[in-house]
């Protein structure tokens, strides 16, 4: 941990919420004179303080320690504003509607980016009755596969995870759906266009 990041965080937060050193020494059992030299970086906090700090600012404590507070603007909770992570270690499939600190097998991990399906990644959606059936022309292989495809509403997020011995196709309920993705565990996540 940086302790000086971590003091600069703590009076970043301390500031934004109009508390001033002796009201948040007083919250934590401690005097107005360690928060000072926390926030000077001339000390730090014992560890056992950490999580009461983070809930005095109503942080949690990756975001305290890292000094990356998530501030969620999509309150409304939009699933077409989902956001995918995948591990590169055990490829665990993360979803969010919004922004998040995410990691996995400690690794910090940043949302994927959707590009436009190339000519790699041929993309076939069938409308059949009420469902969308989607096709992948790829090879499944553990070294090279299409690890999941999903499909997104404004209010629904379908998923389907597949594995390299399965074909890369899925079927989805058609109510809705706005976009399509898919992850290449290569190439990464990408997005195709409905029919």
């Amino acid at each position: 941990m940086n302790q000086y990041v971590t003091g600069q965080i703590i009076k970043q937060l301390r500031e934004k919420t109009g508390m001033t050193q002796s009201v948040l020494a007083e919250r934590l059992g401690v005097s107005d004179k360690a928060v000072s030299k926390w926030e000077t970086g001339n000390g730090y906090p014992d560890i056992t303080l950490l999580e009461p700090i983070a809930k005095t600012f109503g942080v949690s404590l990756t975001e305290l320690i890292s000094g990356n507070t998530i501030t969620n603007a999509n309150v409304s909770s939009n699933m077409l504003r989902s956001k995918f992570y995948v591990c590169p270690v055990c490829g665990n499939v993360l979803h969010s509607m919004g922004r998040a600190v995410i990691s996995c097998h400690g690794i910090d991990l940043n949302p994927l980016e959707a590009e436009t399906a190339d000519d790699r990644h041929e993309v076939t959606v069938s409308a059949v009755e009420d469902e969308y059936f989607v096709q992948i022309d790829h090879g499944m292989t553990k070294e090279h596969h299409i690890s999941f495809i999903a499909a997104l509403s404004s209010d629904r997020l379908q998923l389907v995870k597949l594995y390299p011995e399965w074909n890369a196709e899925a079927r989805f309920k058609r109510s809705c759906i706005e976009k399509i993705l898919f992850y290449c565990n290569r190439d990464g996540l990408y997005q195709t266009n409905l029919p």
